[in-house]
This record gives structure tokens, C-alpha cells and sequence, in this order.
């Protein structure tokens, strides 16, 4: 089912109460994986979610990584205090670029430790539309190493979004055991089902209620929806 490899997301600064209640209201009719939000929202999710199958999600060093590990850490722990079950984590790409991969696997591998022993998963953003190839290999790999549950394309806030391309070079260095999400600019059903092809186990979207209407063939309605952006 295809809602249920969706992250339904809303990650805009002016996103306010009534639109996280809502999202969460569209994540319970439609069965979608999770909700992401902000770490200021992660309370008001869990309590909208309490009783249903739709996981907390939210984000930690976004969305450009360059906190410090100790912050990123403290982050997750208070998120998942307030009732996330995933965190999607943006990976240091400065220190990946300088080639510090030591401070690279070890921010990783606090951040999956402090998320297995609450019982959530780690999702790692490698922000592939500013790396290299080499790069985004070197990413994989440690990402494997320090034990994350899923490497991840995008924010949506920086560069391009996901990519066919990007999502099978992803699998194919993660092999089958580690999820792959693709994120940033998936906004149909066409794109969700490329994004599947090449290996992805689950979308980040803001157009969830979108491709769900396509998935059942209603028609889209025309009013922008505050949850439209580019992740």
C-alpha cells in the first residue's frame, strides 16, 4: 500500500497548531507511516497519533547538519522523550567534505545508539544534491558502519531533491537489510513509483494527500495545501 511508505511531512517555520493537528488528522485517515515535524511539534503529534499506527517522525540538526554532535544528541533524546519513534538525522556534510569520517561515524553511530536503546530508528539525510559521488558512497558506508536503519536523499531545503539515480546508488551500496528514503520534490504518484523502482522503502512527501488522490483517482482539488514545498 502506498500510504504506508509515506512520511506525511510538514517542515515549514510558519506551520502552526491547526496545521499539525491536521496533518496528523490526514495521516490517521489515510494510513500513512509517520508525520514529520519539527522538534517543537513532536508532543502535539504523539498525543493527535496516541492509539493509532501513524509514527512521530521528526528532524535533528535541520536542516543543515553543522550543529555539534552533542546538540544533535540532546535533540534526539528530548524528541524522543515527547513521543517520536524515527529520527532523520542530517548527516555533518562539512566534516564528510573536510574528511573527517571519524567525526562522521561517531555523531552517527551516538545518534543510533540513543535511538535503539528507546526503541526508535535513525534515518540519516545525506544531502546527496551537494555531494559527490564519492561522497554519497563514503555516506552509505558509514552509515552502514555506525548502524543507522535508513540513509535518506534530502532535507528539501537544500539543492535538488531526490533522484533515481541517487535512491539506486543508495540501495546498492546499503544492500537489502537498510532502508533507503527518498525525499525532496516527490510530489506525484509517477514519482513515487520511480523512486520504489530504484529502491527506496519509503518517501518523505508533502504532497502525501496528492498522490493518495491519485492512488484512488480523485480528483485534486485546486486550493494549494499548506503542506506544499519542496520536500
Amino acid at each position: 500500500m502506498i500510504a504506508q511508505l509515506i512520511d506525511h511531512t510538514l517542515l515549514k517555520p510558519e506551520a502552526n497548531r491547526s496545521d499539525i493537528v491536521k496533518l496528523c488528522t490526514e495521516a490517521k485517515e489515510y494510513g500513512f507511516a509517520s508525520v514529520c515535524v519539527n522538534p517543537y511539534w513532536v508532543g502535539l503529534a504523539a498525543t493527535e497519533l496516541q492509539n493509532t499506527s501513524v509514527k512521530v517522525c521528526t528532524v535533528v540538526g535541520f536542516p543543515l547538519g553543522a550543529t555539534t554532535e552533542f546538540v544533535k544528541s540532546t535533540e534526539a533524546n528530548e524528541a524522543i522523550g515527547a513521543g517520536a519513534a524515527e529520527v532523520d538525522m542530517v548527516l555533518n556534510v562539512g566534516a564528510l567534505k573536510s574528511g573527517d569520517t571519524d567525526t562522521v561515524l561517531e555523531e552517527i553511530g551516538l545518534l543510533a545508539e540513543i535511538c535503539h536503546v528507546q526503541e526508535a530508528l535513525l534515518k540519516v539525510i545525506l544531502e546527496t544534491g551537494i555531494l559527490t559521488q564519492d561522497e554519497k558512497q563514503l555516506a552509505c558506508e558509514l552509515s552502514v558502519k555506525a548502524k543507522a536503519d535508513f540513509v535518506k536523499t534530502s532535507t528539501g531545503f537544500v539543492s535538488r531533491g531526490a533522484t533515481v539515480e541517487d535512491v539506486s546508488l543508495m540501495r546498492s551500496i546499503v544492500g537489502p537489510k537498510i532502508g533507503v528514503k527518498a525525499s525532496g520534490g516527490i510530489r506525484t504518484l509517477s514519482d513515487v513509483e520511480r523512486m520504489v523502482e530504484a529502491g527506496a522503502s519509503r518517501i518523505g512527501a508533502s504532497a502525501g494527500i496528492a498522490i493518495m488522490q491519485e492512488v484512488l483517482k480523485i480528483p485534486r482539488t485546486s486550493t494549494k495545501s499548506v503542506h506544499d514545498e519542496s520536500y
